[in-house]
């Protein structure tokens, strides 16, 4: 996983693990990188010390002086995570940022060129569905996103790559390598068992079989073997020449959300590593319904991956349209 030089770690209270930092660690000795701590108070600069004056009036200068004690305790804390790092011989930078988390960790990316962050993951109580903020920062990175499972072990035991060459485009095929390359480095490091799936499916095959239509069964089946025969030649132009150690290449007749969701379950899958994105280049088309529906059902970490040309919706200004 020799392709990162300058990674953002989210270490607020919430997804600081040892798992995390065994990660952080890891990648930063392999690739020579820089390690950037980020803590983010989720308010505005300034907000804290109003809502001290109004609760306080004669607080005064008093109240930008507290403001700036949270920010001096959420410094020495991230300061204090970072010795043991350095210890080590990292490059280790530390951030504490006022605003939304997640469009502060995206405004980091965009400015100091960030090319891959790394959180713990944040669940809902009841559901166990990832956090709000973990999904924002999961559509709308620019850069690689890794989420760690609270209970992610600092190594996998297996990993699990989702990929879609769809109809063989280019940058679909560029997409799907680059998933391919990251699951396999994370697969050979930890040892780990990859799985390479690929679901493909004919979206009107009910319709197609309804006693209405005047295609015979034969000639839908004719139909299916023919697009299950192209998927497979569009999967083996993605894969191309790549081995990994322990490696199985499924390809699976099915709605891809479900076959994916199934498989990581039943494999008791570590790490999800996919795209989350539908399209490219457009803010709004963020993030496919195969995907959203993946990352609702899943409780393993996530990798997610962006195609070349992504563009965030947020930026380093302003409000996120």
């Amino acid at each position: 996983m020799k392709r990162f030089r300058n990674i953002l770690v989210i270490a607020d209270e919430a997804s600081a693990s040892d798992a995390l930092f065994a990660r952080a660690k890891w990648l930063a000795s392999a690739n020579g990188a820089r390690l950037t701590l980020l803590d983010v108070v989720e308010s505005e600069a300034g907000a804290l010390t109003r809502l001290i004056s109004l609760a306080r009036p004669r607080a005064g200068s008093a109240a930008a002086a507290l403001e700036e004690q949270v920010l001096a305790i959420r410094r020495d804390r991230l300061e204090t995570l970072a010795v043991p790092l350095r210890a080590d011989g990292l490059d280790v930078a530390t951030v504490v940022a006022q605003g939304a988390g997640f469009i502060m960790a995206i405004r980091h990316v965009l400015t100091h060129q960030i090319d891959l962050v790394l959180k713990g993951a944040r669940r809902e109580p009841e559901t166990r569905t990832l956090h709000g903020a973990d999904l924002h920062l999961l559509r709308k990175c620019p850069c690689p996103v890794w989420v760690l499972a609270s209970s992610a072990e600092p190594s996998a035991r297996r990993v699990l790559a989702a990929v879609d060459p769809g109809e063989g485009r280019t940058d679909q095929i560029a997409l799907g390598r680059d998933i391919l390359s990251l699951a396999t480095a994370l697969a050979e490091h930890d040892g780990a068992q990859l799985d390479v799936v690929h679901a493909w499916h004919v979206h009107e095959e009910a319709t197609l079989r309804h006693e209405g239509m005047t295609m015979s069964d034969a000639d839908v089946s004719a139909l299916l073997d023919t697009s299950r025969r192209q998927s497979e030649l569009a999967l083996d132009a993605m894969i191309g020449t790549l081995q990994a150690d322990r490696m199985r290449v499924l390809h699976v007749k099915g709605n891809p959300a479900d076959v994916v969701t199934e498989h990581a379950a039943a494999e008791r899958t570590d790490t999800l590593v996919m795209s989350t994105v539908m399209r490219t280049g457009l803010p709004g088309f963020l993030i496919g319904d195969t995907a959203e529906t993946i990352l609702s059902r899943v409780g393993c970490s996530i990798l997610a991956v962006k195609p070349k040309g992504f563009i965030s919706p947020v930026t380093t200004e302003g409000d996120m349209p």
